[in-house]
Protein backbone atom coordinates (compact mmCIF):
# COMPACT_ATOMS: atom_id res chain seq x y z
CA UNK A 1 0.00 0.00 0.00
CA UNK A 2 2.69 2.26 1.13
CA UNK A 3 2.71 5.27 3.49
CA UNK A 4 0.88 8.17 3.29
CA UNK A 5 3.15 11.25 4.84
CA UNK A 6 1.18 13.39 7.55
CA UNK A 7 1.80 16.54 9.33
CA UNK A 8 -0.05 17.48 12.79
CA UNK A 9 -0.89 20.67 13.67
CA UNK A 10 -2.06 21.29 17.06
CA UNK A 11 0.30 18.57 19.56
CA UNK A 12 -2.60 19.61 22.90
CA UNK A 13 -4.72 16.89 24.05
CA UNK A 14 -6.44 15.60 21.07
CA UNK A 15 -3.04 16.46 19.06
CA UNK A 16 -1.51 13.83 20.56
CA UNK A 17 -3.98 11.52 20.05
CA UNK A 18 -3.25 11.83 16.72
CA UNK A 19 0.64 11.36 16.80
CA UNK A 20 0.60 8.34 18.69
CA UNK A 21 -1.90 6.64 16.25
CA UNK A 22 -0.38 8.00 12.96
CA UNK A 23 3.37 7.38 14.54
CA UNK A 24 1.81 3.55 14.94
CA UNK A 25 0.11 2.96 11.54
CA UNK A 26 1.76 0.94 9.17
CA UNK A 27 1.04 3.07 6.29
CA UNK A 28 1.67 6.32 7.83
CA UNK A 29 4.94 8.34 7.42
CA UNK A 30 4.66 11.05 10.29
CA UNK A 31 6.92 13.53 8.80
CA UNK A 32 6.22 17.00 10.54
CA UNK A 33 5.02 18.69 14.24
CA UNK A 34 3.41 22.45 14.21
CA UNK A 35 1.87 23.99 17.09
CA UNK A 36 2.29 27.40 18.79
CA UNK A 37 3.87 26.42 21.50
CA UNK A 38 7.20 25.88 21.06
CA UNK A 39 8.39 23.66 23.81
CA UNK A 40 4.79 21.32 22.99
CA UNK A 41 5.75 21.16 19.22
CA UNK A 42 9.90 20.34 20.85
CA UNK A 43 8.38 17.83 23.09
CA UNK A 44 5.91 16.24 20.15
CA UNK A 45 8.86 16.06 18.36
CA UNK A 46 11.32 14.25 20.20
CA UNK A 47 8.16 11.46 21.77
CA UNK A 48 7.45 10.73 18.18
CA UNK A 49 10.73 11.02 16.62
CA UNK A 50 9.51 13.75 14.05
CA UNK A 51 11.91 15.32 11.77
CA UNK A 52 10.67 18.27 11.04
CA UNK A 53 9.34 20.65 13.48
CA UNK A 54 7.24 24.16 13.12
CA UNK A 55 5.74 26.28 15.34
CA UNK A 56 3.82 28.13 12.85
CA UNK A 57 1.71 26.12 10.17
CA UNK A 58 2.12 28.05 7.71
CA UNK A 59 5.30 26.53 7.48
CA UNK A 60 4.59 23.20 7.90
CA UNK A 61 1.84 23.84 4.44
CA UNK A 62 5.05 24.68 2.95
CA UNK A 63 6.95 21.30 3.72
CA UNK A 64 6.74 19.44 0.19
CA UNK A 65 6.78 16.23 2.25
CA UNK A 66 3.83 16.62 3.71
CA UNK A 67 0.88 14.57 1.87
CA UNK A 68 -1.88 15.24 4.40
CA UNK A 69 -2.19 17.48 7.11
CA UNK A 70 -4.43 16.40 10.60
CA UNK A 71 -5.97 20.16 11.86
CA UNK A 72 -6.20 19.18 15.38
CA UNK A 73 -7.14 22.22 17.38
CA UNK A 74 -10.43 24.36 18.06
CA UNK A 75 -12.83 24.98 15.33
CA UNK A 76 -11.99 29.03 15.13
CA UNK A 77 -9.78 29.58 12.24
CA UNK A 78 -9.56 25.54 11.16
CA UNK A 79 -11.56 26.32 8.13
CA UNK A 80 -9.50 29.02 6.59
CA UNK A 81 -6.26 26.66 7.84
CA UNK A 82 -8.02 23.69 5.65
CA UNK A 83 -8.67 25.75 2.09
CA UNK A 84 -4.75 26.83 2.49
CA UNK A 85 -3.84 23.31 2.65
CA UNK A 86 -6.42 22.31 0.08
CA UNK A 87 -5.00 25.32 -1.77
CA UNK A 88 -1.91 23.71 -1.40
CA UNK A 89 -2.38 20.36 -2.79
CA UNK A 90 -2.67 18.69 0.56
CA UNK A 91 -5.21 16.20 1.88
CA UNK A 92 -7.25 17.23 5.35
CA UNK A 93 -8.49 15.18 8.53
CA UNK A 94 -9.76 18.05 10.08
CA UNK A 95 -11.17 17.28 13.94
CA UNK A 96 -14.45 17.57 15.06
CA UNK A 97 -16.88 19.07 14.71
CA UNK A 98 -16.13 19.92 10.68
CA UNK A 99 -16.52 23.51 11.28
CA UNK A 100 -18.16 26.20 12.76
CA UNK A 101 -21.46 26.10 10.50
CA UNK A 102 -22.69 24.54 7.14
CA UNK A 103 -21.56 27.55 4.94
CA UNK A 104 -17.77 26.69 6.04
CA UNK A 105 -18.12 23.19 4.76
CA UNK A 106 -19.62 24.08 1.47
CA UNK A 107 -16.64 26.08 0.59
CA UNK A 108 -14.41 23.42 1.65
CA UNK A 109 -16.20 21.11 -1.07
CA UNK A 110 -16.02 23.68 -3.81
CA UNK A 111 -12.09 23.83 -2.84
CA UNK A 112 -11.43 20.03 -2.43
CA UNK A 113 -10.85 19.34 -5.86
CA UNK A 114 -9.30 15.58 -5.90
CA UNK A 115 -7.94 15.59 -2.39
CA UNK A 116 -9.08 13.53 0.30
CA UNK A 117 -11.28 15.51 3.16
CA UNK A 118 -12.01 13.81 6.32
CA UNK A 119 -14.09 14.63 9.36
CA UNK A 120 -13.37 12.63 12.97
CA UNK A 121 -16.78 13.00 13.89
CA UNK A 122 -16.63 9.25 12.39
CA UNK A 123 -14.54 8.22 15.72
CA UNK A 124 -16.92 5.70 16.58
CA UNK A 125 -17.59 4.13 13.19
CA UNK A 126 -14.68 1.93 13.87
CA UNK A 127 -15.78 0.13 16.57
CA UNK A 128 -16.65 -3.87 16.03
CA UNK A 129 -19.83 -3.51 17.46
CA UNK A 130 -20.85 -0.66 14.80
CA UNK A 131 -20.15 -2.44 11.57
CA UNK A 132 -22.37 -5.18 13.47
CA UNK A 133 -25.35 -2.95 13.47
CA UNK A 134 -24.85 -1.59 10.08
CA UNK A 135 -25.08 -4.90 8.52
CA UNK A 136 -28.20 -5.41 10.44
CA UNK A 137 -29.83 -2.37 9.35
CA UNK A 138 -28.70 -3.24 5.82
CA UNK A 139 -30.35 -6.62 5.73
CA UNK A 140 -33.91 -5.10 5.98
CA UNK A 141 -34.33 -7.22 9.40
CA UNK A 142 -36.14 -3.92 10.89
CA UNK A 143 -38.54 -3.13 8.68
CA UNK A 144 -39.17 0.71 7.78
CA UNK A 145 -37.54 2.99 10.47
CA UNK A 146 -40.11 5.08 12.33
CA UNK A 147 -38.13 6.29 15.50
CA UNK A 148 -34.01 6.99 15.84
CA UNK A 149 -33.62 7.55 19.52
CA UNK A 150 -30.73 8.96 21.46
CA UNK A 151 -30.15 10.04 25.03
CA UNK A 152 -27.17 10.68 26.68
CA UNK A 153 -26.63 12.31 29.80
CA UNK A 154 -24.07 12.83 32.21
CA UNK A 155 -24.93 13.59 35.63
CA UNK A 156 -23.75 16.62 37.61
CA UNK A 157 -20.77 15.69 39.85
CA UNK A 158 -18.62 16.97 42.32
CA UNK A 159 -16.97 20.41 41.37
CA UNK A 160 -13.92 19.56 39.00
CA UNK A 161 -10.50 20.41 40.11
CA UNK A 162 -10.25 22.38 37.15
CA UNK A 163 -12.77 23.98 34.77
CA UNK A 164 -12.51 23.17 31.07
CA UNK A 165 -10.56 24.29 28.42
CA UNK A 166 -12.23 27.92 27.65
CA UNK A 167 -12.78 27.14 23.97
CA UNK A 168 -14.71 24.32 25.02
CA UNK A 169 -18.26 25.82 25.83
CA UNK A 170 -17.35 29.04 24.24
CA UNK A 171 -19.89 29.50 20.75
CA UNK A 172 -16.94 31.91 19.08
CA UNK A 173 -14.09 29.71 19.61
CA UNK A 174 -15.91 26.16 19.48
CA UNK A 175 -19.15 26.81 17.38
CA UNK A 176 -21.14 25.95 20.21
CA UNK A 177 -21.45 23.50 23.08
CA UNK A 178 -22.20 19.99 24.10
CA UNK A 179 -23.85 19.66 20.82
CA UNK A 180 -20.74 19.86 18.82
CA UNK A 181 -18.92 18.18 21.25
CA UNK A 182 -20.51 15.01 21.96
CA UNK A 183 -23.67 15.48 18.85
CA UNK A 184 -21.35 15.49 15.99
CA UNK A 185 -20.23 11.71 17.72
CA UNK A 186 -23.90 10.67 17.67
CA UNK A 187 -25.28 12.05 14.47
CA UNK A 188 -22.76 10.76 12.94
CA UNK A 189 -22.86 6.94 14.51
CA UNK A 190 -26.86 7.28 14.04
CA UNK A 191 -26.51 8.17 9.74
CA UNK A 192 -23.68 5.90 9.21
CA UNK A 193 -25.86 2.89 10.66
CA UNK A 194 -29.12 3.61 8.55
CA UNK A 195 -26.93 3.86 5.92
CA UNK A 196 -26.50 7.54 5.73
CA UNK A 197 -29.99 7.67 3.99
CA UNK A 198 -32.27 9.64 5.95
CA UNK A 199 -33.50 13.08 5.07
CA UNK A 200 -33.81 15.55 7.88
CA UNK A 201 -36.62 17.84 6.75
CA UNK A 202 -37.89 19.38 10.09
CA UNK A 203 -36.07 20.42 13.52
CA UNK A 204 -37.56 21.84 16.38
CA UNK A 205 -35.21 22.25 19.51
CA UNK A 206 -34.41 23.27 22.77
CA UNK A 207 -31.36 24.09 24.35
CA UNK A 208 -29.72 25.22 27.53
CA UNK A 209 -26.28 26.67 29.15
CA UNK A 210 -25.76 25.45 32.41
CA UNK A 211 -27.45 26.06 35.28
CA UNK A 212 -26.52 29.29 37.04
CA UNK A 213 -25.92 27.06 40.73
CA UNK A 214 -23.46 25.21 38.89
CA UNK A 215 -21.35 27.83 36.52
CA UNK A 216 -18.31 27.28 38.90
CA UNK A 217 -18.50 23.93 36.81
CA UNK A 218 -17.20 25.49 33.54
CA UNK A 219 -14.33 27.79 32.48
CA UNK A 220 -15.46 31.89 32.70
CA UNK A 221 -17.17 33.26 30.27
CA UNK A 222 -18.52 29.94 28.50
CA UNK A 223 -21.55 30.75 26.83
CA UNK A 224 -22.48 27.71 24.69
CA UNK A 225 -24.85 25.33 25.57
CA UNK A 226 -24.89 21.70 27.99
CA UNK A 227 -27.91 20.67 27.27
CA UNK A 228 -30.06 20.10 24.70
CA UNK A 229 -33.52 18.00 23.17
CA UNK A 230 -34.40 18.02 19.61
CA UNK A 231 -37.20 16.22 17.30
CA UNK A 232 -35.53 16.04 14.04
CA UNK A 233 -38.14 14.80 11.39
CA UNK A 234 -36.81 12.89 7.79
CA UNK A 235 -38.54 12.37 4.61
CA UNK A 236 -40.55 9.49 4.61
CA UNK A 237 -41.71 10.11 8.34
CA UNK A 238 -38.56 9.00 10.08
CA UNK A 239 -38.18 10.93 13.34
CA UNK A 240 -35.05 10.95 15.21
CA UNK A 241 -35.67 12.09 18.93
CA UNK A 242 -32.40 13.27 20.48
CA UNK A 243 -31.39 14.62 23.70
CA UNK A 244 -27.56 15.13 25.12
CA UNK A 245 -26.71 17.24 28.26
CA UNK A 246 -23.78 17.50 30.95
CA UNK A 247 -23.69 18.72 34.46
CA UNK A 248 -27.27 17.85 33.73
CA UNK A 249 -29.68 17.31 37.42
CA UNK A 250 -30.49 13.48 36.47
CA UNK A 251 -29.04 10.59 36.38
CA UNK A 252 -26.26 9.32 33.53
CA UNK A 253 -27.67 7.18 31.20
CA UNK A 254 -26.51 6.20 27.29
CA UNK A 255 -29.08 4.11 25.18
CA UNK A 256 -29.03 4.55 21.45
CA UNK A 257 -32.39 2.53 20.20
CA UNK A 258 -33.37 2.18 16.59
CA UNK A 259 -37.17 1.31 16.12
CA UNK A 260 -38.63 -0.30 12.89
CA UNK A 261 -41.91 -1.76 11.53
CA UNK A 262 -40.64 -5.56 11.62
CA UNK A 263 -37.96 -5.49 14.84
CA UNK A 264 -35.48 -2.72 16.88
CA UNK A 265 -32.01 -2.13 17.95
CA UNK A 266 -30.72 -1.27 20.97
CA UNK A 267 -27.27 -0.10 21.41
CA UNK A 268 -24.30 1.67 22.97
CA UNK A 269 -21.48 3.68 21.07
CA UNK A 270 -18.95 4.57 23.15
CA UNK A 271 -16.41 1.33 24.03
CA UNK A 272 -17.96 -0.01 27.75
CA UNK A 273 -17.29 -3.53 29.77
CA UNK A 274 -19.30 -6.31 28.16
CA UNK A 275 -21.07 -4.54 25.33
CA UNK A 276 -24.16 -5.69 23.60
CA UNK A 277 -25.68 -4.28 20.82
CA UNK A 278 -29.56 -6.38 20.60
CA UNK A 279 -31.77 -6.96 18.02
CA UNK A 280 -35.96 -7.03 18.90
CA UNK A 281 -36.88 -9.66 16.16
CA UNK A 282 -40.53 -9.85 16.11
CA UNK A 283 -43.14 -13.12 15.24
CA UNK A 284 -46.81 -13.45 15.48
CA UNK A 285 -46.16 -16.89 17.63
CA UNK A 286 -43.91 -14.83 19.88
CA UNK A 287 -44.36 -11.63 19.89
CA UNK A 288 -40.81 -9.86 20.50
CA UNK A 289 -37.60 -11.64 21.10
CA UNK A 290 -34.80 -9.93 21.70
CA UNK A 291 -30.82 -11.49 20.77
CA UNK A 292 -27.84 -10.73 20.70
CA UNK A 293 -26.38 -9.70 17.65
CA UNK A 294 -22.80 -8.38 19.16
CA UNK A 295 -21.46 -8.95 22.34
CA UNK A 296 -17.55 -8.25 23.60
CA UNK A 297 -14.92 -5.51 24.80
CA UNK A 298 -13.54 -2.66 22.31
CA UNK A 299 -10.46 -1.66 22.28
CA UNK A 300 -10.74 1.43 22.98
CA UNK A 301 -7.82 3.14 20.90
CA UNK A 302 -9.96 1.92 18.06
CA UNK A 303 -12.22 5.50 17.97
CA UNK A 304 -8.70 7.42 17.48
CA UNK A 305 -6.67 5.21 15.14
CA UNK A 306 -9.55 4.66 13.21
CA UNK A 307 -9.88 8.27 11.35
CA UNK A 308 -6.17 8.64 11.32
CA UNK A 309 -5.42 5.42 9.35
CA UNK A 310 -8.64 5.35 7.38
CA UNK A 311 -8.01 9.12 6.14
CA UNK A 312 -4.17 7.92 4.95
CA UNK A 313 -5.49 4.40 3.23
CA UNK A 314 -8.38 7.13 1.62
CA UNK A 315 -5.02 8.78 0.29
CA UNK A 316 -3.21 6.18 -0.81
CA UNK A 317 -6.27 4.22 -2.31
CA UNK A 318 -8.06 7.21 -3.87
CA UNK A 319 -11.06 6.46 -2.29
CA UNK A 320 -13.73 8.47 0.08
CA UNK A 321 -12.89 8.26 3.73
CA UNK A 322 -15.43 6.80 6.08
CA UNK A 323 -16.66 10.23 6.75
CA UNK A 324 -16.71 12.58 3.81
CA UNK A 325 -17.39 16.60 3.74
CA UNK A 326 -20.63 15.70 2.19
CA UNK A 327 -21.77 13.61 5.31
CA UNK A 328 -19.89 16.12 7.36
CA UNK A 329 -22.95 18.43 5.76
CA UNK A 330 -25.22 16.36 6.82
CA UNK A 331 -24.46 17.06 10.43
CA UNK A 332 -23.48 20.00 10.49
CA UNK A 333 -26.50 21.03 8.57
CA UNK A 334 -29.30 19.02 12.01
CA UNK A 335 -26.50 21.15 13.96
CA UNK A 336 -27.06 24.17 12.33
CA UNK A 337 -31.03 23.62 12.40
CA UNK A 338 -30.52 22.90 16.18
CA UNK A 339 -29.28 25.89 17.19
CA UNK A 340 -31.68 28.09 15.15
CA UNK A 341 -34.33 26.13 16.21
CA UNK A 342 -33.86 26.84 19.77
CA UNK A 343 -32.57 30.49 19.23
CA UNK A 344 -36.29 31.36 17.42
CA UNK A 345 -38.48 29.27 19.51
CA UNK A 346 -40.17 27.45 15.77
CA UNK A 347 -39.32 24.77 14.17
CA UNK A 348 -37.00 25.01 11.24
CA UNK A 349 -37.32 23.50 7.57
CA UNK A 350 -34.01 21.93 6.33
CA UNK A 351 -33.02 22.15 2.89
Amino acid sequence: MGKARLGVIGCGVIGQYHLKMAHRADHVELVAVADGVEERARKAGEEFDVPSVYTDAEALLNDDRVDGVVLAFPTTGRTELALRALAMGKHVLTEKPVAMNAQEVQRMIAARGDRVVACCSSRYQFLPSTQAAIELVASGALGDLRVIHCRALSALGKPPDKPPPPWRLNRSMNGGGILVNWGCYDLDYLLAITGWSLRPKTVLARAWPISADFESYVAPGSDAETHFAALIVCEGGTAIHYERGEYVAARTEAAWHIVGTKGSLRLHMTTIEDKRIIHEDTSKQEGVVARTIWQGQEDGDAVHAGPVEDFAAAILEHREPKTSLEKALIVQKITDAIYASSATGRAVEMA
